[in-house]
């Protein structure tokens, strides 16, 4: 393992206002939202899609890489380059989701583990060659009645940190992702609690497996009301709670948090990571984004698989990427919008 190039990697990624965009998107999950919009859910279709979301000139101010699935890392852009070295060629480094999906875990009725541990090292070796130098794992945990239990959050935690051991034996950067879930009705006190507990226990795995914190990125949600609670939590709040939640259990070796959107709006989650910078501007982390969703969705809506509306649709997520960038410098204003 050399440290010095997975910070150097890690530090592209986030660094001055750059964040990582995500196009992981399993291919029943893509043809969903395709077939959602009158879009034909095809192979070239998704290529052309996520083709045309790392296309616009420039992106690589606001985006320092882009995580992709494992049909897309394999596809050629439309000039006949690797899509990875299309990617970089525009300074924006690929990554790659590597985890196989959150599965039932055994004996805990409605709670989840996420697999694809094995092989898992010569897939790493595989996606290297491809061109791949982060990788992204995803844990889901749930808050309900009696959920989570600790037996959930430390198999997930454990999983992340085996997962994160790997990633950097390959020389690739991980990503580990432990979100908890927007779903139901908890409050944001109890989001604030299970959030805690989850990363208590993922950083001590990552330590117990030697993982160098230098050379990894956090991806969190944020704390957060459940979306059915009746009386959720304001912006403020909500920021100022994922950031003492942050700071009380995150270390300060981490080479950047990069919040997940989950299922926010795009113009919330915005607002959101633009309150914690403007909050605490010496945070021991860049606090940027990581977002699937929330920088895509006007794009999809755009183009919705006409070919003449690529330029609108690239056009969209650019502005997208800036106002987020502005987010994570603590510069964003309503007014800074514009129209794409």
């Amino acid at each position: 393992m050399d440290l010095q190039i997975l910070t150097e990697t890690a530090t592209a990624l986030v660094g001055k206002g750059r964040g990582i965009l995500a196009i992981d998107e399993s291919t029943p999950t893509c043809n969903k939202r395709f077939e959602a919009r009158g879009i034909d859910a095809t192979e070239d279709n998704r290529r052309a899609y996520r083709e045309l979301l790392v296309a616009g000139e420039g992106l690589s101010e606001y985006v320092g890489g882009a995580i992709l699935f494992d049909e897309t890392i394999r596809q050629t852009a439309a000039d006949g380059q690797a899509l990875p070295d299309f990617m970089m060629s525009r300074g924006i480094v690929p990554g790659i989701k590597v985890d196989t999906g959150a599965k039932p875990l055994a004996g805990h009725a409605a709670e989840l583990v996420t697999e694809g541990l094995d092989g898992l090292r010569d897939r790493l070796a595989e996606y290297y060659g491809l061109g791949a130098r982060f990788a992204k794992w995803r844990a889901v945990i749930t808050i309900a009645n009696g959920t989570p239990t600790s037996a959930c959050i430390e198999a997930n935690a454990h999983a992340l940190a085996r997962y994160a051991a790997l990633c950097q034996e390959a020389q690739i950067v991980p990503i580990v992702e432990p979100e908890v879930l927007m779903d139901g009705t908890h409050s944001i006190d109890s989001c604030y609690e299970i959030t805690a507990k989850t990363l208590t226990s993922v950083f001590a795995q990552l330590e117990n497996q030697g993982v160098a914190l230098e050379g990894t990125i956090l991806k969190p949600s944020m704390v957060i009301s459940g979306a059915g609670d009746t009386d959720r939590a304001g912006v403020e709040q909500v920021a100022a709670q994922t950031l003492r939640c942050l700071r009380d259990n995150v270390p300060a070796g981490v080479s950047g948090v990069a919040f997940l959107s989950g299922g926010q709006s795009d113009s919330e989650a915005t607002q959101h990571l633009n309150l914690m910078n403007q909050f605490d501007r010496n945070a021991p982390w860049p606090l940027t984004f990581s977002f699937g969703r929330a920088l895509q969705r006007e794009a999809l809506e755009t183009w919705r698989g006409n070919p003449e509306k690529v330029t609108e649709a690239t056009a969209a997520l650019l502005e997208r990427a800036r106002l987020n960038s502005l987010a994570a410098r603590g510069q964003y204003r309503p007014e800074s919008a514009q129209t794409a």
